[in-house]
């Protein structure tokens, strides 16, 4: 578990878009939630359709960045945002949606509709209002136009070895020493080399945990802390600075992820130390990452797939990384968010980036069972998808079995049917 989120009940609100093409091609899109609200989810859902339903996909796809900004920026809707919160949970459900649809239609896994596309195409899809003080069309049509070298290379080297993944599935609070050991034992021999760690409930257990962990995974393996937003600015900085002897890379969401200046406060502690900050996944928007960035709050960002406005938001934040030089280590675990991000991530090295260097995506190990094409690992590395969508798609049985109100009827219906079998 973890110190602030004690009793998550893993959900998400799932949007199928149904046309009327002679393809019968569907979208689906996800965002993830924690049990309690993903029904306000829905209602916001339901409450943007409007601007969906009858509307045509090509149309849509060759002017993106009006179609989010009539998302976004609905006269109304926009009071309960905007950009942020459940209606910014629900935008991107919606055009996570859309992004699968139109990778179906083009017969491409995203990664590669997005790899595919011209700078020009990419920059149509990306609002840059609020942030051309950080990013400027011109910038970002500069940066993606460079990306395009020696691009096939890079997209070589990512069906040949994959993205470098890193596990959050060994060290969770609440596991016992035994536990921990018996988890990081079978990492290590299934070749995993980045751990993290989940700490802020209590100092002492911190530091047992942690020796523990960097005893076992050796002094070149990397680890990380994640605090989950438990912590004040200077309780953060004193209680890391106790952590410090165990040479963790970052420390993750050490105060509320709204701070961006106590986070700008806790990286200037601790960047004598050799550790930087990391935060991200429940960053509201691309105005939130221009602050932290421009503020020097971050030295690891950490997009969510499902957080931010979809792809188009993504997109923007990807260069805006890229033209601060920061390192993108996306979030994931959850509900699908390992299926979704790993897209983002691979198109990230091949042509925004080009870089590996201190860049990993977190990998959580569960849940995949539900979808169908779930996250192929290898190697501790991402595996391109192949697949033609967004990774989105959930398999027919789990979508019955869990779907609410109504998942225990369908639960005892599928029990009768395969007793019937």
């Amino acid at each position: 578990t973890e110190t602030q989120h004690t009793d998550p009940d893993y959900s998400a609100a799932y949007v199928v878009i149904e046309t009327d093409a002679e393809d019968a091609l569907k979208g689906y899109g996800l965002t993830f939630t924690l049990g309690k609200g993903t029904e306000i989810v829905v209602c916001a859902v339901k409450a943007l359709s409007h601007l969906v339903v009858g509307r045509n996909l090509e149309d849509i796809v060759t002017n993106f960045r009006d179609f989010y900004r009539q998302l976004t920026s609905d006269g109304q809707l926009r009071w309960i945002g905007p950009e942020k919160g459940v209606v910014q949970l629900a935008t991107s459900a919606v055009l996570n949606a859309v992004w699968d649809l139109w990778a179906k239609q083009e017969g491409k896994p995203l990664w590669k509709l997005l790899v595919d596309m011209t700078p020009e195409q990419l920059v149509c899809c990306i609002d840059f209002r609020y942030i051309t003080d950080a990013l400027t069309e011109a910038q970002a049509l500069e940066i993606l136009r460079n990306g395009k070298q020696r691009q096939e290379t890079r997209e070589e080297h990512m069906l040949k070895n994959g993205y470098p993944a890193y596990t959050t599935s060994c060290a969770w609070l609440g596991y016992s020493d035994k536990q921990l050991q018996k988890l990081c034992a079978e990492a290590l021999k299934e070749g995993w080399t980045r751990f993290k760690v989940k700490v802020g409930a209590d100092l002492q257990d911190d530091i047992r945990r942690c020796k523990l962990i960097r005893d076992m995974i050796g002094p070149d393996n990397k680890l990380m802390l994640d605090a989950n937003q438990r912590w004040d600015v200077n309780e953060a900085i004193s209680w890391v600075k106790e952590l410090a002897l165990f040479k963790p890379l970052w420390i993750e969401e050490p105060t509320s992820p709204d701070d961006i200046l106590g986070h700008g406060t806790i990286s200037k502690a601790l960047a004598p130390l050799g550790i930087g900050v990391a935060t991200g996944e429940q960053c509201h928007n691309r105005v939130m990452f221009k602050q932290f960035l421009q503020a020097h709050a971050l030295q690891y960002l950490q997009i969510d797939s499902c957080r931010l406005g979809s792809v188009n938001e993504n997109l923007s934040v990807l260069l805006m990384a890229r033209k601060f030089n920061i390192p993108v280590c996306p979030h994931a675990g959850g509900v699908g968010l390992c299926e979704l991000v790993q897209h983002l991530i691979i198109f990230d090295y091949i042509s925004v980036s080009g870089s590996l260097e201190n860049r990993m995506c977190e990998y959580v190990d569960h849940l995949h069972e539900h979808f169908k094409h779930p996250v192929t690992i290898r190697n501790a590395a991402y595996m391109p998808p192949t697949d033609p969508g967004y990774s989105t798609e959930m398999k027919e049985e789990s979508v019955l079995l869990y779907q609410f109100p109504s998942g225990a009827i369908w639960q005892q219906l599928i029990h009768e049917k395969k007793a019937e079998i």
